[in-house]
């Protein structure tokens, strides 16, 4: 009767132990576990962190918040917001609705806002909001880029002067030399027409260069200016990363990549194994905002 009481307790710890699902796990670049108290410590030291997502990711976007949550209070308030999902020309309605001046239908109507922002950005905007934080709209507008991928990036030049201020200065450095654009032209195929795979990598420079700039001109000394991004935008320190690097090779800059991985422990995947300073991993089967 003990001998199977004993069994029959060790397959009851079994069942929970199988049981023990993980939503995410932090590692550092060396490939080791770390928890979210010494993650918040050391993105506190940086002048830049970029928090790469999933835009559809519903823990992706949880941990956004919390993890800012927590730098705000371990950086006594000393941070700035700033995200790719915001274009520049929109920088005006966002101001006045972090001021108080505008209400959030007032926002939807005068900014061109993601389909997901109420579930995924809002959060961090009202937190902004509420704390009196800057937020800053990064990005260039959608057309341009757009205009950049049919016509090249020298038809930029055609735009007047007002225009031009919502993008990087011209002429941008449009390099297969930058982390992860051999891997878009890759992805366009060996058959696509060679003007065309390189309008398209210029159009993903016109965005990563004018989100750089955008950082550059609104850091402070003494804060951390957090930025969300598209995992793409800044993994493996290409992107937005590499056009810091080529303005301001001084400044401290932590990148946050994110992978999805079917395994129970949330391993980095092998075949996508390019760590950053700190590595993201949640379930590919997470639950999806859209």
């Amino acid at each position: 009767m003990k001998n199977t009481f004993i069994i029959l307790f060790l397959l009851g710890l079994s069942v929970l132990n199988a049981q023990d699902f993980k939503p995410y796990q932090f590692y550092s670049k060396q490939g080791k576990k770390i928890k979210t108290e010494k993650l918040i410590k050391e993105l506190a030291d940086y002048d830049v962190v970029f928090f790469g997502e999933n835009h559809n990711s519903s823990i992706n976007h949880w941990l956004q918040l919390k993890i800012t949550q927590a730098l705000y209070e371990k950086k006594n308030t000393q941070i700035i917001l700033g995200a790719e999902m915001f274009e520049r020309d929109n920088q005006a309605p966002l101001n006045q609705y972090l001021e108080g001046k505008i209400d959030e239908k007032t926002l939807k109507d005068s900014a061109r806002l993601w389909n997901n922002y109420a579930t995924d950005y809002q959060p961090l905007v009202d937190f902004a909001k509420d704390k009196k934080l800057k937020f800053i709209a990064t990005n260039v507008p959608r057309k341009y880029a757009s205009k950049t991928a049919k016509e090249g990036l020298e038809s930029l030049n055609q735009l007047n002067e007002k225009e031009k201020s919502y993008m990087a200065e011209l002429p941008i450095k449009v390099t297969l030399e930058t982390p992860g654009y051999q891997e878009m032209k890759a992805m366009m195929g060996d058959h696509a027409e060679g003007t065309k795979v390189m309008n398209f990598i210029a159009a993903q420079a016109i965005k990563d260069a004018t989100m750089a700039e955008s950082i550059l001109k609104n850091f402070e000394a003494g804060k951390t200016f957090i930025h969300y991004n598209g995992n793409f935008h800044s993994k493996a320190f290409g992107g937005i990363y590499w056009y810091i690097r080529q303005k301001n090779p001084h400044l401290k800059m932590a990148v946050i990549s994110v992978f999805e991985s079917d395994d129970p422990e949330l391993k980095i995947p092998e075949k996508d194994d390019v760590p950053t300073d700190f590595n993201l991993v949640i379930p590919a089967d997470m639950t999806k905002t859209y």
